[in-house]
């Protein structure tokens, strides 16, 4: 802050002219962040250019983004930080984080941040589907910002290689089946006909499998699942079956981080994957491909996933302020059509799709506006109280069922055994 002007604003401050925002705006302000990546391309070369763009144009707030590993990785940093007294001052953390964080008192509400109409419209200003996993009691605690869906990437050659119409994927279970097992027979039992991931995030996987079969998985307030429901079951008895029965999926378990890499290398033609791939696989493909809703069994349907942004409850009001400007900035509409542009990633309002950048990629892309248009089928991804262990429960089980090691039904009980034990003191609290 330029020293001789310090006094005049702190008058004008201390009779009411200057709003407390204001005067502290030209006072130098540092900002840590850790945000993770879980997809793959250079996404920490995007968010240090975004990051250098944001300190251009806010010169007296410096942010040192710190990339800190997978979602799991990031909140553990984040929170150890906070442990050991060097709190940052906020993240991008896992949507599903919202029942933990608000239990550890660890975030602010951004309700208590904002303070004119113009913010309160920017809150309000997102799709609602990303904002049901930010939101509690009637609060906004996550802000929207690398958001997915799971979609649909099929290999368009190697449906016409089969005898299928390249044009049109499968819409729904039974389509995927037999979509599946006529690549698998055509290629001579050289490429696989579907590869649905089973480690990372498998609970996101089956919670769409489960959700098409006209199933949620948890209670909106977080303390009740419902792994062992006859509807779940037969979601996951589903999934076993593209191995076991169709023989057009490989047995065990299949790899999270280089499930993208399979796709490209035509290991398999179709794959679900997040919409946060979809620039990767546009740039390394060599094959003409596309990418749809996922298909459905009783409804169309899948959750969404992500990171959002965070504010921390041990920081000052300064770098609140602080820290909220740059994550508006990071969500302007412009930056974020950029962002989905550049990643897959999905623009987080409909002003995103309005900007003029994202509508042409729209318009020469189409796959581009996949996972927006699956939000009206969407639901929330599965959170709770004591996420860490009620997630652990359920990967368990899906992953014993996909190995042989359990039943659908066995491994799904002992998950729901494993989730209520977690859960016991808050349904007690309900």
């Amino acid at each position: 802050m330029n020293t001789r002007l310090a006094p005049t604003l702190c008058g004008l401050a201390a009779a009411g002219l200057l709003s407390a925002g204001q005067a502290v705006a030209d006072d130098p302000v540092e900002l840590t962040m850790y945000y993770p990546i879980a997809v793959g391309g250079a996404l920490t070369d995007v968010i240090d250019g975004l990051v250098a763009d944001f300190q251009a144009d806010h010169p007296n707030i410096s942010v040192n983004a710190i990339y800190a590993g997978n979602y799991d990785d990031t909140r553990v940093r984040a929170m150890s930080a906070i442990e050991a007294g060097d709190a940052p001052q906020l993240s991008v953390l896992f949507s599903i984080d919202l029942f933990d964080l608000i239990e550890q008192d660890a975030i602010v509400a951004f309700d208590d941040l904002i303070e004119t109409d113009e913010e309160r419209e920017w809150l309000d200003s997102f799709y609602p589907g990303l904002m049901e996993n930010g939101q509690l009691d009637g609060q906004t605690y996550g802000i929207p910002f690398q958001r997915s869906t799971i979609v649909l990437y099929w290999n368009k050659e190697a449906f016409e290689a089969a005898g299928l119409d390249p044009e049109t994927p499968p819409e729904n279970w039974e389509e995927m089946a037999e979509m599946a097992a006529a690549v698998r027979e055509a290629s001579g039992g050289d490429q696989w006909g579907v590869m649905v991931p089973s480690t990372g995030y498998p609970y996101w996987m089956f919670q769409a499998f489960a959700f098409q079969n006209g199933h949620r998985l948890m209670s909106e307030d977080g303390t009740e699942v419902f792994f062992d429901d006859p509807a779940s079951i037969e979601a996951l008895e589903y999934w076993v079956s593209l191995t076991q029965e169709h023989e057009a999926m490989p047995d065990g378990t299949i790899e999270w981080g280089t499930l993208r890499q399979n796709f490209i290398e035509q290991a398999t033609a179709m794959m679900w994957h997040t919409t946060g791939n979809l620039t990767a696989v546009r740039n390394e493909a060599s094959f003409d491909f596309g990418v749809a809703m996922l298909p459905m069994n009783t409804q169309r349907g899948s959750p969404t996933g992500g990171g959002n942004f965070y504010i921390f409850n041990d920081t000052t009001e300064d770098e609140q302020r602080a820290a909220m400007t740059f994550i508006r900035w990071m969500t302007d509409p412009e930056r974020a059509a950029a962002w989905s542009i550049e990643t897959g990633y999905m623009g987080v309002s409909p002003a995103a799709y309005e900007t003029e950048a994202l509508r042409d990629y729209v318009e020469t892309f189409p796959p581009a506006a996949v996972a927006r248009d699956q939000l009206e089928h969407g639901t929330a991804e599965l959170s709770t109280y004591q996420g860490g262990r009620v997630r652990r429960a359920l990967d368990n089980a899906i992953q014993a069922a996909l190995t042989g090691q359990m039943s659908p039904e066995e491994a799904l009980n002992q998950a729901q055994a494993e989730a209520e034990a977690a859960l016991r003191r808050y349904a007690r609290s309900r």
